[in-house]
């Protein structure tokens, strides 16, 4: 008997953690390719910049995530999502030193209104880029790597992801769906370390009249994105407040204004090609300056179980002694083994005018006025 009420028990507790915990999904992507880059030292100076090796991530980021749901009742449900970057080509991801890498964390409630959440989380810039790039937002397509290294939030990379956020995603109404995100800078010093002159070997901390305030690395964006049947298009507006750099004080003549960022994009799909283009600008109040535009074309053809998929884009630079320009052009080819199981390959050229900043697929080996190309290939498995 007292071996049956044990039972019964145990049976109790797995029932009523089973109902508790409706759904969680372990889902992630294993990316890692082979990529030779190269292309000559910046203007005047002699030499080659080169690359080659293992990258993790090339056509997708490697992650590991947890993602589930609980019904509460009358439709409503509460949500997580928990994910991870992963380097899968080196000894480094969850639980590396520097921290969890994470790309997402956020915890929320979801219903007929739409979505709530808070955490770690996208902007609607982030998916806009996504929709509308030719490699789905891939490290070595143009629009991505170039608006990541001008230093844009509007990119598919992680400056899209946004810390202590809170976001409101509305429900598709007849094909659109907005996206509200507010991240706060949660700074709070008002104080000024100064340090006595020698032979004095203390320091005084006194109040500072230009105290950071609560607002000053805070942003805010509104997205929309519009799809019926073959067309699609995004539009996104976002502002980074009071930019004050870490380590920068807060009385700094440099910063403490703000950035502002728009983009539009769209796509049509054709059946035999998907068309894709976009344009996005950034206006950077900062005396830094640091504003530039980029647009973007892009095709993908479709070949049965692979695909061709190609590539242009610009950005231009208006930054005062930096204001030239840099084209970057992508072909690849991508092969599905499987639903899950991608091969691809690819080829990018890019090309740096002599006052411009040094752009490239590969950290590095770009340089103002110099032409790199690059050569990749590898194997994309999502599970």
């Amino acid at each position: 008997m007292q071996k049956k009420l044990i039972a019964l028990a145990v049976a109790s507790v797995a029932s009523g953690a089973a109902f508790a915990q409706t759904n969680v999904t372990m889902y992630g992507i294993a990316d890692a390719g082979y990529i030779y880059s190269s292309g000559d030292a910046a203007f005047g100076v002699p030499g080659t910049n080169k690359f080659s090796g293992i990258q993790s991530g090339l056509l997708s980021g490697s992650r590991l995530g947890f993602r589930g749901e609980e019904a509460l009742g009358n439709g409503l449900k509460a949500v997580f999502t928990l994910e991870y970057s992963l380097n899968i080509d080196n000894n480094s991801g969850v639980g590396s030193t520097g921290g969890l890498n994470a790309r997402q964390q956020f915890v929320g409630l979801a219903g007929s209104f739409g979505q709530v959440a808070l955490g770690r989380q996208y902007s609607p810039g982030y998916m806009a880029t996504v929709n509308n790039d030719p490699a789905g937002g891939a490290l070595f397509e143009p629009q991505s790597y170039m608006t990541n290294q001008a230093g844009n939030t509007i990119t598919p990379n992680s400056p899209a992801r946004w810390d202590n956020a809170l976001t409101y995603t509305s429900p598709n109404w007849g094909g659109f769906t907005g996206k509200a995100i507010y991240s706060f800078g949660e700074n709070s010093s008002c104080t000024t370390v100064n340090p006595v002159p020698p032979p004095a070997t203390v320091t005084v901390t006194t109040l500072n009249d230009n105290c950071v305030s609560t607002s000053d690395n805070g942003r805010w964006a509104l997205g929309g994105n519009f799809a019926y049947g073959a067309f699609n298009v995004d539009a996104v507006y976002q502002v980074r407040q009071k930019v004050m750099p870490v380590g920068v004080v807060s009385n700094s003549l440099l910063w403490g204004d703000d950035i502002n960022e728009w983009y539009i994009g769209g796509s049509f799909d054709l059946k035999f090609v998907k068309l894709m283009a976009s344009y996005q600008d950034q206006n950077d109040k900062n005396r830094i300056n640091n504003d530039n535009s980029t647009w973007s074309l892009g095709a993908v053809v479709p070949l049965g179980n692979a695909a061709i998929h190609l590539a242009w884009a610009q950005t231009d630079f208006d930054q005062g002694l930096v204001d030239g320009k840099s084209n970057g052009a992508m072909i690849a080819g991508t092969y599905a083994f499987s639903k899950r199981t991608t091969a691809y390959a690819g080829y990018v050229w890019n090309k740096n005018d002599n006052d411009s900043l040094g752009l490239g697929p590969v950290g590095g080996v770009g340089a103002p006025g110099e032409t790199n190309n690059t050569f990749l290939a590898g194997i994309r498995h999502s599970f």
